[in-house]
């Protein structure tokens, strides 16, 4: 019996990104000509659980055998997967998502597209490599992910695949999504440069309604024009991301800029364009929201202050010196100062995410994390040593926070707003 020769091949996102001139994170590898034992043979050791996947010995890199896949039930992980030697690798490229995701690379440096990758390329289009994209809800995700990372080099998704993805919609594959994957895909999307376009892809393709409702209920919702040029806010939803996006690349923020408003979409439509007491409304929409996806808790928690806060924040010069600092009891800004200041930036990028605003001053975060700061310097051990004991300890250091902020007011002189 004639053996086969293995062949290692380089494959996906590193040959992408290496044509397109960005830096290379990972390296992935398939593998053709090869069996598990003789993977293991050469010190490869193995780690897939679905299908034969090895880290190198040496590199730790992944190296899998190349295979093909069958769809057997509904959602993402109903496929069947088989490996096996005479799997060619124009067969397991063809299981690719995008054709820029199908491209390889042989020992001597050279390309090998089956499928019209660097045509795609060059074109900055995300093309589906078949029809059996549309098997995979996660697809939908994964390709809304890459416009958001690639939308600044002019990248679009072709008419065909947009077109496959809004049948995906409508016959219910999206459905079968699972909380941990969609959050994964979300996450991972917000880190992204423009995270705002994965919003509007998945919007475009019907799925932001299916997926996120609370998100997609708020385009075609109006807010008064002098606040809001912009008027809707649903593009006022993107603008606030997209600032937020510019000042942090903190994923937590950016989440928090992105729900920061979801109570408007349960204004009665009678009451617009007004939305008052969103902020409180939109909290358990929020809740429900994280608590779908299974977004992880600090996540959640700074959401939700963001949610309620916004507004008093944006008020701070005007607020009173106690109430500044129920407002710090309330975000529990004295233990977790980090986390009021990614309040703090949410707050900025939704005053500055409107039409015409993008770099208005926001002194409100300076004034707050000032008198903060400030506060968070008063020692308790000088109150007990002043002869406080019990119940007064606390009421006199309540007593120094709030003269320490009426200080600071006093001597407070406003930044001028410049106009736009």
């Amino acid at each position: 019996m004639q053996t086969k020769t293995i062949n290692y091949y380089l494959v996906g996102g590193a040959v992408r990104d290496r044509l397109l001139g960005l830096p290379i994170k990972d390296l992935d590898w398939v593998v053709t000509g090869a069996t598990p034992e003789n993977m293991r043979k050469k010190g490869f050791r193995p780690v897939g659980k679905d299908f034969p996947v090895f880290l190198h010995p040496s590199t730790q890199e992944e190296y899998a055998l190349a295979r093909t896949e069958r769809k057997v039930a509904p959602g993402y992980q109903g496929f069947q997967f088989h490996a096996a030697p005479e799997v060619t690798l124009e067969q397991d490229l063809a299981r690719r998502d995008l054709t820029i995701n199908a491209l390889a690379q042989d020992e001597y440096g050279q390309v090998i597209d089956f499928y019209g990758g660097r045509q795609d390329l060059e074109n900055r289009v995300l093309r589906h490599v078949s029809p059996a994209f549309s098997e995979d809800p996660v697809r939908i995700l994964r390709v809304a992910r890459f416009a958001a990372r690639y939308a600044a080099l002019g990248f679009t998704v072709a008419p065909d695949t947009m077109a496959l993805m809004q049948n995906m919609v409508s016959n219910g594959e999206v459905d079968a999504l699972v909380a941990e994957r969609v959050w994964q895909e979300t996450e991972r999307a917000l880190a992204e440069k423009t995270p705002a376009r994965f919003i509007e892809l998945l919007r475009e393709c019907g799925a932001l309604q299916k997926l996120f409702p609370e998100i997609d209920a708020l385009f075609g919702v109006p807010q008064p024009p002098k606040h809001h040029p912009e008027v809707d806010t649903g593009l006022h939803t993107l603008l606030v991301l997209t600032r937020a996006t510019e000042l942090s690349e903190d994923i937590a923020t950016r989440y928090a800029a992105l729900v920061h408003d979801l109570g408007k979409g349960l204004t009665p439509a009678a009451e617009w364009p007004q939305h008052i007491g969103h902020e409180e409304k939109g909290v358990p929409l929020v809740t429900r929201l994280s608590q779908r996806y299974k977004v992880p808790n600090p996540f959640r928690q700074l959401a939700e202050i963001t949610s309620r806060q916004h507004l008093r924040v944006h008020r701070a010069q005007e607020l009173k010196p106690q109430t500044i600092i129920k407002l710090f009891h309330e975000t529990d800004a004295f233990r977790r100062p980090k986390r009021f200041q990614q309040l703090l930036i949410a707050c900025q990028a939704d005053a500055q995410g409107r039409t015409g605003f993008e770099r208005r001053p926001y002194p409100q975060a300076t004034y707050l994390w000032d008198i903060l700061t400030a506060c968070r310097k008063i020692d308790v051990q000088e109150i007990i040593q002043a002869g406080f004991s019990g119940a007064q300890i606390k009421e006199q250091l309540h007593r120094s926070y709030v003269h320490t902020a009426q200080q600071y007011k006093k001597n407070y002189i406003p930044e001028p707003i410049a106009e736009t």
